[in-house]
């Protein structure tokens, strides 16, 4: 395992129903394939060494003996194999028979899972023939080994930290109290359940929801097995319907009515991080017994996940759920707004409108807050501040834009402000430096601030989430603000949230908005070169769609930066080589650690995603705390 990840996978063999020999060779075979797709684990159906429609044939000796003789060859067969495999396979015991799951590992059987929720209604008729889980745990002698035989148990990984797999049985997770509450409860990060699901019209859409939301409520994987081709077809058809989940994701699925294996790459780090960050998940371990189990050493040397995470984590990739996401985020964007201004009795905003896409996402939600209150779009000043760096383009785009909303727009150089600046304090105007640079950000937010004071209003803070994370703000200039609307929007969704914009819009509107999509970000803060924009951000700090990417994955599952740098290999393998994304995972680093002090003291601002940095809600860090560990991990990729 590397990085948490582990491959697992759900196995549907073709079977013969009362083959035992003809099973277990099937069986076998997709261990071996498992196997050399590098597979940490393969779950089978509910009773595969048997098949499940044996119907009256389970009450007779000849059929259970032979399943476990075949076990017992199975184990031997497979003694070799590093693959912990789960199979389903009657048990007879005390006078009982028992529907389990064989788990065993290179020829050891570590344990037999009993179901516990035995079906006895419509086309189900188990109770005919097998009793529900004992209460207590027994040990059983079976398939010649001697092992504990019944509920609860949890089989642990001891060199692959987080993994630790739990079973259930079909009808196990149809109940209104599944086993898998306990086993997860227990420990489990993976969930396996070995079913034999007859299909009917709905069904599947039916099962994938069920076994989805239990997998997010549990934070865990979840791994379904169903029985298919071979099973008797005499009333009910069955589908081989494979599922893999992760904390409420479908990772992979089968198709219908197939056999072999589903694989997928589950990480198990990503699990245990969620469980420790939420306070509400609680372990119980309760009556449940763990049973070790290892790899040899350098079973998985050299292997990688194959999974890709996506590469713009806060952008949906279908462009339906993206409308919808843009849709939802404006609004609550908005509603933040309209609460603030009800809660003072404001009737006025004011935004500096440099003709960025910060600024124009901050304006386009307070048109909206004004419009939801009832308020004239009047009471919205929008103010463009020329400084030293400003180009037409811009400038021009500010004021069409503040005029075809209807805002109440003007004009205001800050040149000679900031020239008798530099005079009172000394600064040499040709010198371009962080002075030069971050006097222009304050004049603008002193204007800002008064032009509020003397309309009664509020200023409305234009600054996204990413770049908060990258402290890329002046101090008590842009950094400022009476309530940020964008602080928990990350740069990758404010493209988005204004081309969804300019989608709804009038046509003059859309064209402003088109243009400003089209503009480079820069703060425009030192002179333009013929015109153009000299200054742009992205070639200073990075590029956002990488720091977007970093930021998503450090804080919402707290992954070193190891890990999120082999991940960003395989996302962005078509857009950054390796050395890049080393380059600026190390400054995106660098930037979070020394600029927390600026987060330490942000305006409000609405949550509207999983990742956000106030520190009054999310986030909290020192603001001298030191980021040699990540740097240093830095070093050695």
């Amino acid at each position: 395992m590397k990085d948490g990840f582990v491959r697992i996978c759900a196995a549907t063999p073709e079977l013969k129903v009362a083959d035992c020999r003809h099973n277990r060779i099937h069986i076998e075979q997709l261990l071996e394939d498992a196997s050399g797709r590098n597979a940490a684990a393969v779950v089978f159906p509910e009773l595969c060494m048997t098949g499940y429609t044996c119907g009256d044939l389970f009450e007779t000796q000849t059929l259970l003996c032979q399943a476990e003789e075949e076990l017992a060859r199975l184990l031997a067969n497979t003694a070799e194999l590093p693959v912990l495999g789960v199979v389903g396979v009657p048990v007879p015991w005390g006078g009982a028979l028992y529907n389990c799951a064989a788990v065993f590992f290179m020829g050891r059987l570590l344990g037999l899972c009993a179901k516990s929720f035995v079906p006895n209604y419509s086309e189900f008729y188990e109770l005919r023939h097998f009793t529900p889980a004992p209460e207590q745990r027994c040990t059983v002698t079976f398939a010649g080994q001697t092992v504990p035989m019944g509920r609860r148990m949890v089989f642990d990984c001891t060199d692959m930290a987080g993994f630790s797999l739990g079973v259930e049985i079909c009808e196990d997770g149809w109940v209104a109290e599944p086993p898998a509450n306990a086993l997860a409860l227990g420990g489990a990060t993976v969930i396996a359940n070995l079913s034999c699901s007859d299909e009917i019209i709905g069904k599947a859409e039916y099962r994938r929801s069920l076994f989805d939301a239990a997998s997010g409520r549990l934070l865990s994987a979840y791994v379904y097995a169903d029985a298919g081709m071979g099973e008797s077809t005499t009333d009910m058809v069955f589908a081989g319907h494979r599922m893999i989940f992760e904390n409420g994701v479908l990772l992979a699925q089968s198709e219908l009515f197939t056999t072999g294996l589903t694989e997928a790459d589950v990480d198990v780090q990503r699990l245990v991080h969620e469980r420790r960050r939420m306070n509400t998940w609680q372990d119980a371990p309760g009556d449940v017994l763990h049973i070790p189990f290892s790899y040899p050493q350098g079973t998985f040397d050299g292997w990688e996940t194959t999974r890709v995470a996506p590469p713009y984590p806060f952008v949906p990739g279908d462009d339906r759920e993206l409308s919808s996401r843009c849709e939802a985020i404006l609004a609550m964007q908005a509603m933040g707004l309209v609460s603030r201004l009800r809660h003072i009795h404001g009737r006025h905003a004011v935004i500096g409108l440099s003709g960025g896409l910060d600024s124009t996402l901050a304006l386009l939600v307070t048109a909206e807050a004004f419009d939801r209150l009832g308020l004239p779009r009047a009471g919205i000043h929008t103010v463009s501040m020329p400084g030293f760096g400003t180009t037409g383009r811009t400038r021009s785009n500010a004021q069409v834009l503040a005029e075809e909303l209807g805002t109440d727009f003007r004009e205001i150089s800050i040149h000679d402000a900031v020239n008798q600046h530099f005079k009172d304090i000394g600064q040499d105007p040709e010198n371009h430096d962080v002075t030069y640079e971050n006097s222009q950000a304050r004049e603008r937010t002193q204007l800002l601030m008064d032009i509020a004071n003397q309309n009664g209003g509020i200023v409305i803070g234009t600054g996204d989430l990413s770049e908060l994370a990258l402290g890329w703000a002046t101090y008590n200039g842009d950094h400022m603000s009476m309530y940020g609307v964008n602080a928990s929007v990350p740069k990758t969704l404010v493209r988005h949230l204004v081309r969804y914009k300019a989608g709804v819009s009038s046509p003059a509107v859309a064209e402003v908005l088109l243009d400003i999509l089209d503009t480079p970000v820069s703060p425009e803060l030192l002179p333009p070169v013929d015109g153009v924009i000299s200054q742009k951000t992205e070639e200073l700090v990075g590029p956002y769609e990488l720091h977007d990417y970093f930021l998503y994955y450090f804080l919402r599952f707290g992954f070193g930066p190891g890990k999120i740098y082999r991940m960003a290999c395989r996302s962005f393998k078509d857009t950054f080589a390796p050395e890049t994304i080393k380059k600026w995972l190390g400054i995106f680093f660098r930037r979070f650690f020394q600029q927390q002090f600026k987060r330490s003291c942000l305006p409000d601002g609405p949550k509207v995603g999983s990742v956000t940095l106030s520190p009054r809600g999310d986030f909290r860090m020192p603001s001298d705390a030191s980021a040699r560990l990540w740097l240093d991990e830095i070093e050695t990729l």
